[in-house]
This record gives structure tokens, C-alpha cells and sequence, in this order.
């Protein structure tokens, strides 16, 4: 059959390129051509050939998908759990971090607080869960929790507080890194407590600290009510992993 003079194509073909353009499905587009080469060749069945069509074009979109909700979840860098080196901490629960990664407290709407000093690798498993959840179709947010109170209070004081909320509130699973690390006022204290009030039994969160429980008055203020508070939403439906150990950070003077 003579091919198109002016794009190298049939009519038929013509056509049946734009429809998949104007259908959104690139895989096929692409594909449809080499794909009926290959069938013809190994003598394949139709339904055998619509299926590999199909196929490509699901794979592609879940591609699409996931670096999507990558995109989305706002990671500072990627982690997994494959890159995490068991060996440093002097104490950590690998097989109770282990299960977390099966992702059924996100389905749960279960918390998860990873306490432990700085450099022993919190962040990294707050990130890894993320990522992991991410390429099993679950939506994240990563923020610190510093940047998440000034964000909202940002929005209180632009009257857009509501609205910014939600983006706290609407991802499955919501990880706040490195709670303590800075000190955080009163009102800052209280958009936190809106976040993990309004999550509460709704989604899942991943906290990391440097502080232990009895410290956390300290965080918020010395407010003792709030933090009663806080914790009590907290840990109702909660598992904690606790790391020791000494900084990997600061390995080279360790080992001097």
C-alpha cells in the first residue's frame, strides 16, 4: 500500500495517529506500527497484540504517576531503605523499620515518630517511607516542620489559612522532619497542633525528632497542655522506632 507522500504515512494510518493524539494515549502512538511488525512476524493473535498495546501504554501512565507524586511530595533528595546503613546506629529495631515498609500503617492511618540524636539516619528513613509510598500510588508531602509553620502562618497572615491547610491535610501519608530542631513559639505551636488535630484518625504521619517524649514540652513553647495534647493525638494510633548511637556525620572525628 503507498504511504502518505507528505508524512510517509497511509491515509488510514494518518488518521489513526491523530484519533491517538487527540485520545491521549503516546504509547500507542508510538508503538502501534513496530508492535504490528513484531505480531505479524510471530503470527500473533489480535486480542494478543491489542494486549501489548494496552500494557505499554498502562506501564506508561504509571510511570507518568509516580514521578508525579515524587514531584509532588517535595523529597529534598531521594532515599530508599536499600541505601540505609544498618551497621552505624548503636541501637535500631531493623526488622519492627523493616515492616513499615510493607506501608499498611499508611492504610491504618496509623503515626509513626522516629526519635534519635542527629545524624543517625532519621530523615533518611522519614524519605525512604515516602519514596516507597509514592511507587505504591499513595500521595506524600515532605516538609520540615519549621517550614510547614511558616507557611501556614504566612498564609493566617495573608487570610489564606483554611486553603493552605489543605495541603497538609489532603496527601495520605504527611512527613515532618526534624521537630526540635528549632525552637517553636506559641503561635507557631498551635498551627502545628491544627495540622496533627485535623489529621488525626484522617492520615497518617511520619515525625522525626532529636527529642525524646518528656522533652517535648520544650518544643512547644514550655506549653505543657498543648504538648499533652499533641502527644495525645499522636500516639493514640502510633509506633515509635528509636535510633542510638553517635552521628554518622561525624565518623571522621569518631574514627581520628
Amino acid at each position: 500500500m503507498a504511504k502518505n507522500k507528505n508524512f510517509g504515512e497511509t491515509p488510514i494510518e494518518t488518521n489513526l495517529t491523530t484519533h491517538l493524539e487527540s485520545l491521549g494515549l503516546p504509547f500507542m502512538r508510538e508503538h502501534y506500527d513496530p508492535l504490528a511488525r513484531q505480531a505479524a512476524q510471530e503470527n500473533w493473535a489480535h486480542v494478543r497484540y491489542l494486549a501489548a498495546l494496552v500494557e505499554g501504554e498502562a506501564a506508561l501512565r504509571r510511570e507518568r504517576s509516580i514521578k508525579r507524586r515524587i514531584r509532588l511530595a517535595r523529597f529534598p533528595v531521594i532515599k530508599t531503605l536499600e541505601q540505609f546503613r544498618w551497621s552505624w546506629p548503636a541501637t535500631i529495631n531493623r526488622a519492627a523499620v523493616q515492616n513499615l515498609f510493607r506501608l499498611k500503617f499508611i492504610e491504618d492511618k496509623t503515626n509513626i515518630i522516629i526519635l534519635g540524636s542527629v545524624g543517625l539516619g532519621k530523615t533518611h528513613l522519614a524519605t525512604a517511607l515516602g519514596y516507597a509510598a509514592c511507587l505504591q500510588g499513595i500521595s506524600v508531602l515532605f516538609t520540615s516542620a519549621i517550614d510547614a509553620i511558616n507557611t501556614l502562618s504566612a498564609a493566617q497572615a495573608a487570610n489564606r489559612l483554611k486553603s493552605e491547610l489543605k495541603r497538609y491535610l489532603t496527601p495520605s501519608l504527611l512527613c515532618l522532619d526534624e521537630l526540635g530542631f528549632l525552637p517553636i513559639d506559641k503561635h507557631g505551636a498551635d498551627l502545628l497542633f491544627q495540622i496533627i488535630s485535623l489529621r488525626y484518625e484522617q492520615g497518617s504521619i511520619v515525625i522525626t525528632s532529636n527529642r525524646s517524649f518528656k522533652e517535648w514540652p520544650q518544643i512547644f513553647n514550655n506549653d505543657s497542655t498543648l504538648t499533652s495534647a499533641i502527644l495525645d493525638r499522636l500516639l493514640h494510633h502510633s509506633e515509635t522506632i528509636l535510633i542510638e548511637g553517635t552521628s554518622y556525620r561525624m565518623k571522621g572525628e569518631v574514627e581520628s
